[in-house]
């Protein structure tokens, strides 16, 4: 899907649910969070290239494969969590939106502790050398 047909699905699907809401609030979230589902899988299809990019990148210049690794992770955790927050908020539900955002904070964390701890490592090494 082109940035037009995207865009015009944010429009349209904005536009009923605003229409909706009035009289089917319930049914008016079910469409926001479907657009934006679909929205999300038509965007995220289109990001293979740049993670073949990104895995081309790391091979030539001989990075350890586990640094993007994290990285491809470290950005499906936000972009899962941005939308599932967002949902959140558009439902009303602002308090979950915000418990799901720092989840999403913890879990970076959790899955950046082993590469900090490399870097500590070899930071370390190469101050006893000096």
């Amino acid at each position: 899907m082109s940035i037009f047909g995207i865009a015009a699905l944010a429009m349209a699907a904005a536009f009923c649910a605003v229409a909706l809401k009035k009289y089917s609030p319930e049914i008016s979230i079910v469409i926001a969070i479907a657009a934006g589902a679909i929205l999300l899988v038509s965007i995220l299809s289109r990001t293979m290239p740049v993670v073949r990019s990104l895995q081309q990148l790391t091979d030539s210049i001989g990075l350890d494969p586990q640094y993007g690794v994290v990285l491809m992770k470290t950005i499906g955790i936000c972009f899962l969590c941005q939308f599932t927050s967002d949902a959140r908020k558009d439902a009303g539900q602002n308090a979950l939106a915000a418990k799901v955002e720092l989840a999403a904070k913890i879990a970076v964390l959790l899955l950046a502790l082993p590469l900090m701890e490399n870097i500590l490592q070899m930071t370390a090494g190469w101050m006893s050398h000096t």
